[in-house]
Formats: structure tokens, sequence, C-alpha cells
């Protein structure tokens, strides 16, 4: 009896350990995949790697939408690749805004720890849902979905948003329309803009066509 448990126990114990990997460090040199990096080799991965010190300092809010984005994702922070988070720092200067913009593989949960922050999301449904948040309060926006970030206070906000992705992607409404050099009939046939208005938003956020 004795020795059949002995067996046992070695098989369950080899099972178990048997496909475990701990990490897949991101060897940022490989190719880029859906299944995300290939992992660097286990004796050059270091502490360094699973440590990020970018999100202490504040991002440069000298632009356009007075608002900067510190992404921690897996370039910026190889060691969680493969895990299925990230996280990103967000500041807002006075009249900071993050636009209309979805994270194509990723859900988003925003934390705020100063200031105060108005943010929604719009619902595939067209449902629109809007809260300001202070100093503590959370909120989620579902994967895929239109969101957007407004400071709603009279001073500088700070916000860190956490991905359920190593690479939640990003595309920004204004950017997707008014930035590139789709033709201007078809911006305006396809929201109902009149020609002035969207040749004056491709020349502030720098479209052609």
């Amino acid at each position: 009896m004795i020795h059949i448990l002995f067996i046992v126990c070695s098989l369950l114990t080899f099972s178990a350990n048997a496909g475990v990997q701990d990490f897949c460090v991101a060897d940022l040199k490989g190719p880029d995949t859906p299944a995300g990096y290939i992992c660097k080799p286990a004796a050059k991965v270091t502490v360094d790697d699973f440590v990020s010190v970018g999100l202490r300092f504040s991002g440069n809010t000298s632009n356009i939408i007075k608002a900067a984005v510190t992404p921690a994702f897996v370039e910026q922070f190889p060691g969680v690749n493969g895990l299925g988070i990230s996280i990103a720092r967000l500041d807002l200067a006075v009249g900071g805004v993050v636009p209309m913009h979805t994270h194509p593989g990723a859900s988003e949960l925003l934390l705020v720890t100063q200031g105060f922050i108005t943010a929604g999301f719009i619902s595939s449904a067209n449902s629109v849902y809007v809260k300001t948040l202070q100093k503590g309060d959370i909120m989620l926006f579902p994967q895929g979905l239109l969101h957007f970030q407004v400071n709603a206070g009279g001073v500088s906000s700070v916000a860190y948003a956490s991905f359920s992705s190593a690479t939640p992607g990003l595309q920004i409404l204004d950017f997707a329309l008014f930035a590139n050099n789709l033709p201007s009939k078809l911006v305006e046939g396809t929201t109902f803009l009149d020609d002035a208005t969207v040749k004056k938003l491709k020349a502030v956020l720098g479209g052609t066509g």
C-alpha cells in the first residue's frame, strides 16, 4: 500500500509541474504575434523585467488635449507578456480630456487618485453611462466600447487604468476620422458633418484629403 501511495503521489506531482510555466517575459526583439511575444530565455530574465518605475512621473500635458497617458503595456513592461494584465497612468490638466476612444483588446478599470474626473462609456445599444469620480473611486469600461475621461475640477487630476490584456490596443475616434488621409467627402458622408467642419478638424489634427 505504501508503494502504491508513493507512485500515485509521484505521478500527481509530475502532472502538476509538467505543464507549468511561471512566466513568459517578452523578448521585444522578436515578433509581436496574436499570442504575444516569444519568451526571453529564462537565464536572461532579471527582477527588472517585473518592475516598472515609469508611472512615478507625471506625463506631459502640454498638448491639444491637455492630457497624457503613460502606459506600462508589454512594450514598456515585458513581464506582463501573456499574463492578461497591464496598467497606465492618466494625467489630466485643468480642462484636459481623453477623447472618445476604444480598447479593442481589453476591458479597463479606472482608479482616480487625485482630483475629479467625469468619465463615461456608450454601450452597443447607445445607452450612456456617465459619472463624476473623485479620489478612491473606480469605474469599469467594457472591452471595445467607446469611452472618455474629462477633468471635472479646477485642479490637475490623476488616475490609473488597469487592463485585462498586456496589449489592450487603442483607437481614438477623433484621430481615426480627422488625422489621416481619408477623403473629406467620405468623412462628410459618413458623419453628416459639413465640409467646413471636416476641413477645420483635419487641419487641427493633421489630416489630409
